[in-house]
């Protein structure tokens, strides 16, 4: 994740940037999450949220490093709290019996039509974007592949390839919610 910043708010009083930061600290933290998560996937988001929120915090933050490893911390343990609030629809709920009755696979004709135009929407939102960030998305969400994988094909950083993601998935939700389709 190549931070870029422009502003003065990317470096502290003694001269340390973000950049900085991250080339010194982005391996240890991916495998301290990696520690935490057990997943790389899941640890190279929370990685890149930490040094997202550390950039919106910069000036404010007195010990960056101590900082971002509390935050992956606290992001690792919201995120295992998330998952194990979610349960099977097919096992039904604590107190209901699986049933075992399918709902009707085929979605009415007006929410077809309303999937249809989101689609189109999303599509169109992604044209928008740059050819590389095109890409990127494709490979992630095309092929599945991790940041390192993809950093493997394209030549560019783990790191770059997180920023480059979380950008152009940010400008399409921005670009989706003035458009209606999201909230």
């Amino acid at each position: 994740m190549a931070v870029m910043l422009n502003d003065q708010a990317s470096i502290r009083p003694g001269g340390e940037t973000i950049e900085a930061l991250f080339q010194a600290l982005e391996s240890p933290l991916l495998s301290y999450a990696l520690r935490l998560t057990g997943d790389l996937n899941a640890a190279e988001d929370l990685v890149q949220e930490a040094f997202m929120k550390l950039q919106a915090q910069f000036a404010e933050v007195r010990d960056p490093r101590r900082w971002l490893y509390r935050v992956i911390h606290n992001l690792a343990s919201n995120r295992r709290r998330e998952r194990a609030k979610i349960t099977s629809i097919q096992a039904g709920g604590q107190n209901e019996p699986a049933t075992g009755e399918a709902a009707d696979p085929d979605p009415l004709p007006d929410e077809q039509l309303v999937r249809m135009e989101g689609i189109g929407l999303v599509r169109l939102t992604l044209q928008s974007l740059d050819e590389r960030s095109r890409e990127l998305i494709r490979l992630k969400f095309t092929e599945n592949l991790s940041y390192k994988e993809m950093s493997g094909r394209t030549g560019l950083t783990t790191g770059n390839v997180g920023y480059i993601l979380h950008c152009a998935l940010k400008s399409m939700a921005e670009e989706l919610a003035r458009k209606g389709v999201l909230p």
